[in-house]
């Protein structure tokens, strides 16, 4: 029988999004690393999208532990049709807004999700006990945020003495919406002290960037070295659902697949194409708006001239399969102190379906290393206007001659496979026997 781990996520399917896939293919993909997944998640929470398909990339046979998990602002929800709690800047969204968002940012802190707390610290300690009586323990807690109040239940459930491992997918304090909260100085810093006391009493702290590592190792008063990189990744068995789609010929497609947020607005994109157009040196181009986008950002691009097909959310195979069909592929980073460590997950599905990239944004960050490395295309400043429509001319170049420019190859993307980065992963629960230095 194989070791057993709890993964201790807020989102796992029926939801969707981004948010999900990193524990949903480690937990497809730990069994062949050498441990059993029992997943600890809330039984209905409050998801910003649901896939239900995705629950067929979850193991046979894998125990789930879903409990109550109480949302403070479901009222918030259902008084503004929906449109959940705001995370950033609320200017024009009235008082509700501003009242949920100054609650959000001083009241339930780490975040809005901490009321699960709780529920999962029982059900959490009731499972490991159980494992405990049968004289099969667990080999490690798995913690996988935001919501980083995820962390606060590996805190407590580290007191059964199964090692702990805190992975952060986003920073806590630095994370890109931070600086927009309406914290009070007492709220900050009761927030950066719970941050520091997960860093510091984790057994092992992973992330998913190089930049994002050092940066949790300052905040949490680390060793160099200490905190553990295991990247994002595309899992190969999902590039199955693009196999015979072909770059459209109809059009030259510049596609962005995902969410689309105000702060993302590729803005110098949006002037390059319109300088193209001005000369008629792109008049077969089309944008296409694949996911959640915010309404500026689709109004932006359809004052470039050229034909804007936005579609709403889609499953994650239709998303595959969009990627396959681009010309080019966007990608759009958004200014915060620490970009520079933000690697999307997309980027490595846009770097697996073989087209090249567009990227906007820190042209010295880790994401730009990864398309310089992988050759899989280029990251452009957010003011490069000049070099952004250079890029998108010799594409389109190119696909106009029948012959589209090609992305990374395939070798380039292996080293980043959901199976090799849960393989990673493994080797972090089997060093834990050794004492993190600080």
């Amino acid at each position: 029988m194989l070791p057993r781990v709890l993964v201790v996520t807020y989102y796992f399917p029926p939801a969707g999004g981004p948010g999900v896939q990193r524990v949903l293919k480690t937990v497809r993909y730990l069994r062949e690393a050498g441990f059993e997944p029992v997943v600890l998640t809330v039984d209905d929470g409050a998801f910003p999208s649901r896939d239900p398909g995705l629950a067929g990339d979850v193991p046979d046979g894998v125990e789930t532990i879903r409990t109550r998990a109480p949302d403070p602002f479901a009222l918030y929800a259902r008084v503004t049709g929906g449109e959940g709690v705001p995370t950033g800047a609320v200017d024009g969204r009235g008082w509700r807004a501003r009242l949920a968002l100054w609650a959000r940012a001083n009241v339930f802190l780490p975040d809005a999700r901490v009321g699960w707390v709780p529920f999962a610290r029982h059900a959490g300690r009731k499972r490991l006990g159980q494992s405990a009586r049968l004289a099969d323990p667990f080999a490690a807690v798995v913690t996988s945020g935001p919501p980083h109040s995820v962390h606060l239940i590996g805190r407590r459930l580290q007191n059964t003495g199964v090692p702990w491992v805190a992975d952060f997918r986003d920073p806590w304090t630095a994370i890109n919406f931070y600086h927009d909260l309406p914290m009070s100085r007492a709220a900050r810093a009761l927030d950066r002290r719970l941050e520091r006391r997960v860093l510091q009493r984790a057994d092992a702290v992973t992330t998913v960037s190089p930049t994002w590592a050092r940066l949790l190792e300052r905040q949490g008063g680390l060793a160099p070295g200490s905190v553990e990189v295991i990247y994002n990744g595309v899992d190969q068995a999902d590039l199955g659902a693009a196999e015979g789609e072909v770059v459209r010929r109809d059009a030259f497609v510049v596609s962005h697949v995902g969410s689309l947020y105000a702060t993302r607005n590729p803005t110098a994109v949006w002037d390059a194409i319109r300088q193209l157009r001005a000369s008629d040196r792109i008049s077969k181009l089309t944008i296409r708006l694949v996911g959640t986008t915010d309404d500026a950002v689709r109004q932006s691009a359809q004052e470039t001239g050229a034909p804007v097909e936005a579609v709403p959310y889609v499953t994650h195979a239709q998303a595959v399969r969009e990627q396959a069909r681009a010309a080019l592929l966007l990608l759009s980073i958004e200014p915060f102190p620490d970009d520079g460590g933000m690697i999307t997950g997309k980027l490595y599905e846009y770097l697996a379906s073989g087209r090249p990239v567009l990227g906007v944004g820190p042209n010295d960050g880790d994401a730009a290393a990864l398309l310089a490395g992988s050759e899989g295309g280029t990251m452009h400043a957010r003011d490069d206007v000049d070099g952004i429509a250079g890029e998108i001319e010799r594409h389109y170049s190119a696909w106009a001659e029948g012959a589209p420019l090609a992305g990374a190859a395939w070798d380039a993307v292996a080293p980043y496979t959901r199976r090799a980065q849960t393989a990673r992963l493994a080797d972090v629960i089997r060093g834990l026997g050794a004492p993190r230095a600080l």
